[in-house]
């Protein structure tokens, strides 16, 4: 489960129904400092608060913490190099190095390149060693929520206009 990803798409959810923090807060009889430590990605709602979450927006709990994004604008990792820079590194920034390096590591040479020209202060090398070997599941489930959280901007920004 990726936190952040969970926590934009708990916001995303909301967006869509227009609901503020404090309406959602009082539906689900939570505070509205929950929510928002919710969508900014500090804490993931309680096994009861998800249940009564998924209820509200008719979706399953595993759709809640493991969002299936429909593609808006890419539908592959190697596609990121189409997101304007600042856009894209503002997306990136949401990850721990690790979790961008582990990405990477089944990326190509342009799209390490692209990444690596972008994000200057990290040692991709040292922290690819750090590392060290990690299984292509891993690096391809990484890819797919970085190019979840892509589209999920992505849907964000078509639900305020």
């Amino acid at each position: 489960m990726n936190v952040n990803l969970t926590a934009k798409y708990l916001q995303h959810l909301r967006k869509c129904r227009n609901y503020t923090q404090e309406e959602l807060a009082a539906r689900l009889d939570i505070s509205r400092q929950a929510v928002s430590k919710w969508e900014t990605g500090v804490t993931v709602p309680d096994v009861d608060v998800l249940l009564k979450i998924s209820k509200l927006y008719d979706i399953s709990i595993n759709d809640i913490l493991e969002p299936k994004i429909r593609p808006q604008r890419i539908v592959d990792f190697e596609q990121i190099s189409a997101i304007p820079e600042k856009e894209l590194k503002e997306i990136l920034r949401q990850l721990d190095k690790d979790s961008l390096v582990i990405a990477l590591m089944g990326a190509s040479p342009d799209t390490n390149q692209f990444c690596e020209k972008m994000f200057p202060d990290i040692d991709f090398e040292k922290a690819r060693n750090e590392i060290g070997r990690v299984r292509v599941e891993t690096v391809e489930e990484m890819q797919k929520q970085i190019v979840s959280m892509i589209n999920l901007e992505a849907a964000d920004g078509k639900a305020d206009t």
